[in-house]
């Protein structure tokens, strides 16, 4: 079913939409801004004076949409900021202007209104500029006239300005030489977009600020907004002529006015001496100035003498976009990888972190039997340690399909060595190499695994049987393989059995990580049985300080 009228209350859904929109893409739309500025704000600008103007509305009860659009446009000039956010706000005001009698809205009320913003816009500005939010906007009222020529559907409608706004937008580089030189598209047109979008998504029953795709970028999206990031600095910050972001908001006296008539053309010719970026805009209450100027105080005192201040904000755009240059450097230097290989392993215990730190280890992610990393984990420790290639080792069954999934998604070229316990990690990394490629590595680690035999010491949380054997709870079990091969109340006693299943005639090297609740007596009374039973055999006894754990065994 068509819809041909919207009311108070779903245009004030619109606006509240296109306003979460505008939020949730703002530190995009930021990275986008070079024109007339690149002080990389433009979003956040936008997301502040839409969120004044939503805030307007939602102290009402939007019943008119007339006056749900006068009170919009009051918020959006109480709360307007920077260059765009001024815009925006005359887009809005010449809108409010021309439907602020209509209780409800149809497509030629709302063509007529988006034509008369346009109109309203463009007188603000002193010098307007093509490729910009203006001619978005521009665009999409064009489109829109000629739309509801023959289309009653707001639906419909609103696709095609969204479309057409779109289709704008692609072409603001070939309007302004410095978007086409540094590779992007208008942030003023690009936030404008994102408006037009919560529009049309509230048109069609949709919720956009809660979808998924919408708040997590894609792939794609990432790619282009890293390549943004540089944009502000394809600008030397000695070519910004006039230093300070002035702002300035005035509310009208009548003694003053009497004494200073005000003449919207003609203050703005008097101020246009003082800087660029000029707009002054006004209603029956207040006069609002945005300018870039070298001297912020002659602005101000020439709006004071027409009433009373308000609000002033002076923003020194130097000193942001030496900020901006700064933040890029490290940017880049954090994004250079700053080694060629890194390994990545999993385990509980500070010994154990920094046996595998003393082997060559980059990152020990905290977890294992009972705390199992995820994909996301991973994924955190791939960024951390910023190396272009990777060896991931689980040292859990567990944990290995979540450290593949990791190295699909990752930036670096990725290899996940299966390993399934701490001893085969501590294995696998005595056959790494850094001389060698990565393939080359994750083989020669793979082959390792195959060396190594592993049994743990544990105890059991409640009573069990396993393969006819009954354990009571608070029994100690040695395990190998996953099976139970000792168990009783003493733990030594308990690694001894382990032992003497683990060790046979090809052994070399015994190795004890002892855990946090064990001491090193006790290990060295574990190496004393090995050494007295099997002569041939080397014993090496590390702190592991791991929990759940008395031991962990590794037999070469």
């Amino acid at each position: 079913m068509a819809l041909t009228n919207i009311d108070g209350e779903k245009f004030a859904q619109m606006l509240s939409e296109g306003a979460a929109n505008l939020s949730n893409n703002s530190q995009k739309i930021d990275a986008l801004n070079v024109f007339p500025v690149p002080d990389g704000d433009t979003g956040t600008n936008m997301n502040l004076t839409m969120t004044s103007g939503v805030k307007e509305v939602q102290g009402s009860k939007p019943v008119h949409a007339g006056k749900v659009a006068s009170l919009f446009a009051k918020g959006l000039l109480m709360g307007a900021r920077g260059n765009s956010g001024v815009i925006l706000s005359q887009l809005f005001r010449g809108f409010s202007k021309e439907v602020e009698k209509k209780d409800s809205l149809q497509v030629r009320d709302i063509a007529q209104a988006l034509q008369n913003g346009v109109e309203t816009a463009y007188k603000a500005v002193m010098k307007p500029v093509e490729g910009t939010i203006l001619t978005v906007a521009k665009d999409a009222a064009s489109a829109a006239a000629k739309e509801a020529e023959q289309e009653t559907d707001c639906v419909k409608f609103m696709e095609t300005v969204l479309k057409e706004a779109n289709a704008s937008l692609e072409r603001t580089p070939d309007l302004l030489p410095v978007l086409k030189e540094v590779g992007v598209v208008d942030s003023g047109g690009q936030g404008l977009v994102t408006i037009y979008e919560g529009f049309a998504a509230v048109l069609k029953g949709e919720k956009i600020a809660e979808h998924s795709d919408m708040q997590t970028p894609s792939l794609e999206e990432l790619v282009k907004f890293e390549h943004h990031q540089s944009a502000q600095s394809h600008m030397a910050t000695e070519d910004i002529e006039f230093g300070y972001c002035t702002e300035v908001m005035v509310k009208f006296e009548k003694e003053k006015l009497e004494h200073s008539p005000y003449n919207e053309e003609e203050f703005r010719n008097n101020l246009n001496s003082f800087g660029d970026s000029l707009l002054v805009v006004s209603d029956e209450d207040l006069l609002k100035i945005h300018i870039h100027a070298e001297h912020p105080g002659n602005i101000i005192n020439e709006a004071q003498k027409f009433g009373s201040l308000v609000n002033i904000k002076v923003e020194n755009m130097r000193e942001q976009h030496s900020t901006l240059l700064e933040d890029e450097k490290e940017h880049q230097a954090s994004s250079s990888p700053e080694s060629g290989f890194a390994v990545i392993t999993v385990g509980m215990g500070s010994g154990i972190a920094e046996l595998f730190k003393g082997l060559g280890v980059k990152k020990v992610i905290e977890g294992g039997q009972t705390m199992n990393p995820s994909t996301e984990d991973f994924v955190k420790a791939i960024n951390e340690v910023n190396a272009e290639k990777i060896i991931l080792l689980p040292n859990n069954s567990n944990i290995i399909m979540a450290a593949e999934q990791a190295g699909k998604v990752a930036e670096a070229e990725v290899r996940v060595v299966p390993s399934k316990s701490v001893p085969q990690g501590l294995a696998a990394m005595l056959a790494f190499n850094e001389e060698q490629s990565l393939k080359d590595n994750a083989d020669g680690m793979k082959d390792a695994l195959q060396f190594v035999k592993t049994g743990e010491v544990t105890y059991a949380v409640r009573d069990t049987s396993f393969n006819g054997v009954s354990i009571k709870k608070g029994d100690f079990m040695g395990i190998s393989e996953k099976n139970i091969v000792s168990n009783g109340e003493d733990v030594q006693r308990v690694a001894e059995g382990l032992i003497d299943h683990l060790v046979d005639d090809g052994s070399e090297i015994v190795t004890i990580i002892y855990g946090e609740e064990r001491t090193e007596e006790q290990a060295m009374e574990i190496s004393n049985y090995i050494e007295g039973k099997f002569t041939e055999v080397e014993v090496e006894v590390h702190v592991g300080n791991q929990p759940l754990y008395s031991y962990i065994l590794s037999v070469e």
